[in-house]
């Protein structure tokens, strides 16, 4: 693996110094600011630079995330009372990150994603063209840290999914890589994509060549070519195998699946919308196939509802439900 700086190949700030910044947020935004409290915020800010850090970042996403739809933000103000509530939905009000119901705690990230450089909604997807001309498409509710400097271009998968074209700026000898939670990746001349799994990760080539590194194997790197696809955790790369195209059709802002369990499928399309989709356990001996487009996830439901025996139910606009068809 090559030397780099493995401490701190981005930017990244303490997760608890992030918490922290946070609630001083919530302290200093409250209707009711007491001397007491703004001068214990100086000191809290003066004690370490990453504290003013971590306060810079929560400014700036503060005033990138503000926006909660009026009537997401009803739908959670309205759901009963329980311990701590109020404090929390307070919390996620301020930097704008309220789901339809309780059930968006489930989706809450990580402070470093929150804070990222770039990152996308629920339900959004955008390219972002990089100082040295490589453009990073995030899909999805993904999120990525972005560190040019003299030794290397690097970004940083924080959450979710890209699709990389990486340029090549006459003379510029520096390596372009990508940091995942699970390793390291070194495009040679390509266009590939990376998903954040559930303890992996998901590498897809569609051209050139990407050269592979497990985070706990440095000494056993992999490279994959240009129609193969792995996934690789901490500890190990996985089996080389052909590139699955249906992966990639998000970037066509399509959903193409193929003989799909339909647990899965809801939770495909959930990652698109936001709030809670749920599948009932009785249908899973049902299989989904077909083509469909991100942009409507309700016509999703829509079609699965007439071409298999279920029924789609919305509790609210934010709690979907996929069960067996009654009769």
């Amino acid at each position: 693996m090559p030397a780099r700086d493995a401490a701190a190949p981005v930017d990244t700030i303490d997760p608890a110094i992030g918490r922290e910044a946070m609630e001083w947020l919530v302290e200093l935004q409250s209707d009711e600011v007491s001397d007491d409290t703004r001068r214990r915020w100086g000191m809290w800010l003066e004690a370490h630079a990453e504290h003013r850090r971590a306060w810079q970042r929560i400014e700036a996403l503060n005033g990138r995330l503000r926006a909660v739809p009026p009537a997401l933000a009803r739908t959670v103000l309205d759901a009963p009372a329980s311990p701590g509530r109020r404090r929390a939905l307070k919390t996620l009000g301020i930097v704008g990150v309220l789901g339809g119901s309780m059930w968006a705690l489930e989706r809450q990230v990580p402070w470093q994603a929150w804070a990222a450089d770039e990152r996308t909604a629920v339900g959004e997807r955008r390219a972002v063209r990089l100082p040295d001309g490589t453009q990073v498409t995030l899909n999805t509710d993904s999120a990525i840290d972005i560190r040019f400097d003299a030794a290397r271009r690097a970004v940083r998968l924080l959450r979710g999914e890209i699709m990389v074209a990486t340029a090549h700026p006459p003379g510029d000898m520096r390596p372009f890589e990508v940091d995942t939670p699970n390793g390291h990746l070194r495009p040679l001349g390509t266009r590939f994509s990376v998903r954040d799994l559930d303890g992996a990760t998901r590498l897809s080539v569609q051209e050139g060549r990407v050269q592979v590194w497990a985070r706990e194997a440095p000494a056993d790197p992999r490279l994959v070519l240009a129609g193969q696809g792995t996934r690789f955790t901490g500890s190990a790369i996985g089996t080389i195998v052909p590139a699955d195209e249906d992966e990639t059709a998000w970037i066509d802002s399509m959903l193409v699946v193929r003989d799909m369990r339909p647990e899965d499928f809801v939770a495909e399309v959930g990652r698109y919308r936001p709030g809670r989709v749920a599948c009932d356990s009785r249908v899973a001996s049902l299989r989904v196939s077909g083509t469909y487009p991100l942009a409507d996830t309700d016509r999703i439901f829509a079609i699965l509802e007439k071409s298999l025996p279920v029924a789609v139910t919305y509790r609210t606009r934010y709690w979907v439900s996929v069960a067996p068809r009654r009769g």
